[in-house]
């Protein structure tokens, strides 16, 4: 990475990316990113998309290209992507692809507290996580499997596939662990919990 990003949110990464194809107004890659399923991946709405925008014409990585009104529609500014905007995706991009992160997802952190509550209750919601997590699964493998565009286009959906089994299989692991008499988990942690 070469400094600090002057626009660090992933949302202006998606905004470079989709510039760097072709100028578009801010409404425009809004309806983009959700056609192309962005918001999968990137949270966001079409008054971010607009406060993105005007970062990075702050940041000089996009500039305004023309101004145009149609009929009794507000004006609408075609901006497109700088030299330096263009050096700036690539170089992030390689970062993020190329270095790994640790990264702080709410089931991690909740995992790490997990023990305030009783095993019964954690075992119950963890069997309401796997349902939910097989229905993911599921909903994400019949996008990859239905989509037409280029499987590169889709590579986040197999990328978040890969996630859903890994966290599936941990799931049923930890659970096997909790109620497994042998491994002495789950008696220890009630007891815990029978003494308060």
């Amino acid at each position: 990475m070469t400094g600090r990003r002057k626009v660090a949110n992933l949302l202006a990464l998606a905004v470079l990316a989709y510039l760097s194809r072709g100028p578009m107004h801010p409404y425009e890659l809004s309806k983009t990113l959700r056609a192309h399923g962005d918001d999968r991946s990137i949270k966001f709405t079409h008054g971010s998309v607009y406060m993105v925008v005007e970062q990075l014409v702050k940041a000089g990585l996009i500039a305004e290209q023309e101004t145009s009104r149609e009929g009794q529609r507000p004006e609408r500014t075609v901006y497109g992507i700088t030299p330096q905007g263009r050096a700036e995706l690539q170089d992030w991009l390689r970062d993020l692809v190329g270095t790994p992160r640790h990264e702080y997802p709410a089931f991690g952190s909740a995992l790490s507290l997990v023990s305030a509550l009783h095993p019964d209750v954690v075992v119950e919601l963890l069997r309401q996580r796997l349902l939910l997590l097989e229905e993911q699964r599921a909903a994400a493998a019949a996008l990859a499997e239905a989509a037409t565009p280029h499987p590169l286009f889709l590579v986040e959906e197999v990328y978040r596939q890969g996630l859903l089994d890994a966290e599936i299989a941990f799931v049923h692991r930890f659970i096997e662990q909790i109620t497994d008499p042998a491994s002495g988990w789950g008696p220890m942690w009630a007891a815990f919990h029978d003494t308060e």
